[in-house]
C-alpha cells in the first residue's frame, strides 16, 4: 500500500509566515509538521509515499529530498493549478499502480498518528469498502465537512452547514483510504462553486453509485492546523510526549527541570534556567542568565542572549533575540534581529482573547494570552514594544522605541518620532 500526501497549498491563513515556505514546512516541536506525517507512514508499515507538491515545492524537496534519511521512498507530482483535494488527488493517478489495492490519502497539514492508520487499513482488510474517511468529533461543525452516517456507512457529506442545520458533529478530518476506483469518482467530479474539484464531490458520486463509503471514527487528538496560533498548540502537543536528548554542551550552573531537547553543536551557558519541555537546535547559543519557559521551541544557528525571557514561542532558524528582551506566546519567523530591550506584550490589559488578523479579518484567537507573528527577516530596534495579536510582515523593521499597536505590511520600515527639547541648567 502507497501514501499520498497532499503538500501543494501555500496556506494563506498562516500568511505571512507562509510567503516564503509551504504552511506545512513550517516547524513544530524542531521539525517540519509534514515530517511528523512521514514518520506516522513508516511506523504504520507504509514505505512508498508520494508527495503532491506546488506552491514553493524546492523547500519540501530539499528537505526531503528521496525519503533516504528517514527510512521511506518519497516520489513527487506537481500539481501546477491548485484546483481543489479531488484535482490533487488525481495527480497521482497515473503513478498509483493498477495492481496496488488501495492508498492512503492525507492533508499534510494535520496530525496523523500511525494507530489511526494502522486501524484504518485493518477498516480496510474487513470491508473491502471502496472509500474509507476518518472522523472526528467536534462541538461545532460548521467550519467543516460534516457527515451523515448509519452505522458505519456515509449517507451524505454537507460542506460547511449553517449552524444548527448539521446533521451530526462528526467531520471529515481529512485521512482517506481509497480503492482505485476513486480515480474513475474524480473523473466525473464537476468545479463547485469555489472554482476546485472538491474531493466530497467525488465521495458524493460514489455514494449515489451504491459504492461502500464508511467512516471510522478517531478519538486521537485533532487540531485543524489552519492558523498561527493552532501552530503553538501544535508545537505545544509534541513538546508534551517528548524525552531528554542532550548532544549539545551545558555549561555549569545551568538549572534544568523538565525535558529537553538539545541539538549538536549548541551551547546553554551559565546562569540560565529551563523549564521543560523545551526544543533547541543546532548551533545555538543560549544565555548566560537566559529564562526558557514551557513549550519553547528554538531553531538551528539561533542566538538569544542575556537576561532574555522565552515563553511558549516558536524562534526559527538564524534569528536573533538580544539581551533584556521578552517574548511571549509567539511566532517568530528565520533571519528576524530582536533588538535589546525588545518587549512583546501577550496579555491585553482588559484580560480579554487576544484577535489576529486572519486573510484580512481581525478574528478571535480565543487566546487568552497570544504574543505577536512575525515573518521572516524582521527587524526590531532597541526598547521597541508590541501588543499582544500584531502581525509584522516580511522584512519589515521597527525603529527604537516604537509601540506598534497594528499590524505592519511587508517591507516596510516603522520610524518613532520623539519630540525633546533641550535647556540650559539654571
Amino acid at each position: 500500500m502507497r501514501a499520498v500526501i497532499l503538500t501543494a497549498g501555500e496556506g494563506t491563513r498562516m500568511r505571512p509566515l507562509t510567503l516564503t515556505r509551504p504552511k506545512t514546512m513550517l516547524p513544530v516541536g524542531g521539525k517540519p509538521l509534514l515530517e511528523y506525517n512521514v514518520e506516522a507512514l513508516r511506523e504504520a508499515g507504509i514505505k512508498d509515499i508520494i508527495m503532491v507538491v506546488g506552491y514553493q515545492k524546492e523547500s519540501v524537496k530539499d528537505y526531503f529530498k528521496d525519503g533516504n534519511s528517514l527510512g521511506v521512498n518519497i516520489s513527487y507530482i506537481t500539481q501546477e493549478e491548485r484546483l481543489g483535494t479531488a484535482h490533487a488527488i488525481g495527480q497521482a493517478a497515473n503513478t498509483v499502480n493498477t495492481d496496488d489495492d488501495a492508498i492512503i490519502v492525507t492533508n499534510g497539514d494535520i496530525i496523523l498518528a500511525n494507530s489511526l492508520i494502522k486501524s484504518l487499513i485493518d477498516k480496510y482488510n474487513e470491508s473491502q469498502a471502496q472509500s474509507i474517511l476518518v472522523l472526528t468529533e467536534v462541538d461545532d461543525p460548521s467550519s467543516f465537512g460534516v457527515v451523515e452516517i448509519e452505522g458505519d456507512r456515509i449517507k451524505d457529506i454537507v460542506e460547511k452547514p449553517s449552524p444548527g442545520e448539521a446533521p451530526s458533529n462528526l467531520i471529515n478530518a481529512g485521512i482517506y483510504l481509497f480503492d482505485q476506483t476513486i480515480f474513475q469518482a474524480i473523473e466525473q467530479t464537476e468545479k463547485s462553486e469555489r472554482g476546485e474539484y472538491e474531493i466530497t464531490d467525488s465521495l458524493k458520486i460514489q455514494i449515489s453509485q451504491g459504492d461502500d463509503v464508511l467512516g471510522l471514527i478517531s478519538h486521537d487528538k485533532w487540531i485543524d492546523v489552519g492558523r498561527p496560533w493552532e501552530f503553538l498548540e501544535l508545537n505545544e502537543h509534541y513538546l508534551e510526549e517528548s524525552e531528554s536528548v542532550i548532544e549539545g554542551e551545558i555549561e555549569d550552573g545551568v538549572t534544568i527541570h523538565g525535558p529537553i531537547i538539545l541539538k549538536e553543536g549548541s551551547i546553554i551557558r551559565s546562569g540560565t534556567y529551563i523549564m521543560g519541555p523545551v526544543y533547541i537546535g543546532e548551533n545555538c547559543d543560549i544565555g548566560p542568565n537566559t529564562f526558557l519557559r514551557k513549550h519553547t521551541s528554538i531553531g538551528d544557528e539561533v542566538n538569544v542572549g542575556n537576561a532574555v525571557e522565552i515563553k511558549n514561542s516558536i524562534i526559527m532558524d538564524g534569528t536573533n533575540v538580544n539581551h533584556l528582551s521578552y517574548v511571549g506566546d509567539s511566532i517568530i519567523g528565520a533571519g528576524c534581529n530582536i533588538a535589546a530591550g525588545t518587549n512583546i506584550a501577550n496579555l491585553r490589559f482588559d484580560d480579554g482573547g487576544v484577535r489576529v488578523t486572519v486573510k484580512g479579518k481581525r478574528i478571535n484567537s480565543g487566546r487568552r494570552k497570544m504574543g505577536v507573528i512575525f515573518a521572516d527577516g524582521v527587524k526590531t530596534g532597541i526598547n521597541t514594544s508590541f501588543n499582544p495579536g500584531v502581525t509584522v510582515g516580511l522584512n519589515s523593521s521597527v525603529g527604537s522605541g516604537a509601540i506598534i499597536y497594528r499590524d505592519i505590511p511587508d517591507n516596510k520600515v516603522v520610524i518613532h518620532h520623539q519630540m525633546q527639547e533641550m535647556k540650559d541648567k539654571k
